[in-house]
């Protein structure tokens, strides 16, 4: 069944490539000059997000010279020790709604630290695969399509961000061991 599923996952991503512009063709849709027009499309876009995106690593970066991600960690790593969430993962799960990038770079480091196979380890993987940038979303997209009221877009995120950080620490307890 593992090799059957391996050489899907292989498979599956060329095959779309083939297939969505061939079954285009059929149905007489001229392909490249769609593609094209969507390329423009797709560039005009990128040229509107861009104060968005420069606005929001600016902020990052203050957020973190700053210090103010260190005093939060402080001030909120007696709270979430009783409950199993080590201090250690909390840069990362105050940086991954803010930036993918920042939050990677605070995993890699978390990992290096206290290895892949740690208890650590693992709930930082995990939280890096389950959460979502979720004001970089609302900032880049929201903003490049002039969206300026998002007030429970960013309720909704955040507590589905919390909701997976939640269930991180919940499915890494029990899958692994709190012990790691």
């Amino acid at each position: 069944m593992y090799e059957i599923i391996n050489e899907i996952s292989r498979w599956a991503i060329p095959l779309t490539l083939l297939l969505v512009p061939l079954a285009a063709m059929l149905r007489g849709v001229s392909v490249f000059e769609t593609f094209v027009e969507g390329a423009a499309q797709g560039f005009a876009t990128a040229i509107k997000t861009i104060p968005y995106l420069v606005a929001m690593l600016v902020a990052i970066s203050i957020f973190r010279a700053s210090g103010a991600m260190d005093v939060l960690v402080r001030v909120l790593s007696p709270l979430l020790d009783p409950l199993g969430f080590p201090a250690e993962v909390l840069p990362h799960a105050i940086m991954r709604p803010l930036s993918g990038g920042a939050a990677l770079g605070v995993a890699t480091d978390i990992i290096a630290t206290h290895g892949p196979d740690s208890f650590i380890g693992r709930l930082v993987s995990t939280m890096q695969g389950s959460t979502d940038t979720t004001f970089y979303v609302l900032t880049l997209y929201f903003g490049s399509v002039g969206i300026s009221r998002y007030r429970y877009a960013i309720i909704s995120g955040l507590v589905a961000d919390f909701t997976s950080l939640v269930a991180s620490v919940f499915i890494v307890q029990k899958v692994f061991g709190a012990g790691g």
